[in-house]
């Protein structure tokens, strides 16, 4: 499905009224070591199991993994970018993180509109982040989109 813009404002996502449950986009990038190093400097978690490889490989996961919030920021991005795009505001996210995500992964983000609440101009995601064919954060978000009558 086309994007449905307002012709005075190039930057604007979807309206409200443009949506349909069942609508999907992603956005994939892959996770390098500097992108590790760089989250680790702007939220300041400096977690060894981020960024100390001799201390992570005595951890469960044998090595250094990214951020659980890295990985999912990506879910951001497609609600951000994508679906429903620029105008929208976040409402409320859950994440439950499944596996970990190391440096040179591709990590997928897939949102998909589970449902439209008319009343109050919001919607629901699912949210997932794929590496391969395995879904290593799950989630929900409730968005509240633009309306064309606001």
């Amino acid at each position: 499905m086309d994007q449905v813009t307002n012709p005075t404002d190039s930057l604007h996502g979807y309206y409200f009224e443009d949506l349909e449950v069942g609508m999907t986009d992603v956005f994939a990038k892959t996770i390098t070591e500097a992108d590790i190093v760089i989250f680790a400097g702007i939220s300041g978690d400096t977690n060894p199991v981020h960024l100390n490889e001799e201390f992570a490989a005595g951890t469960m996961f044998k090595g250094t993994i990214a951020h659980g919030m890295l990985t999912s920021a990506f879910i951001s991005t497609v609600i951000g970018t994508k679906l429903p795009g620029p105008g929208c505001i976040y409402v409320s996210q859950n994440l439950k993180f499944k596996a970990p995500v190391k440096a040179g992964e591709t990590v997928k983000a897939k949102c998909t509109i589970t449902e439209l609440i008319p009343e109050k101009k919001f919607i629901k995601l699912q949210t997932q982040c794929i590496v391969g064919d395995k879904v290593v954060v799950d989630g929900e978000a409730t968005i509240m989109v633009p309306s064309r009558a606001a």
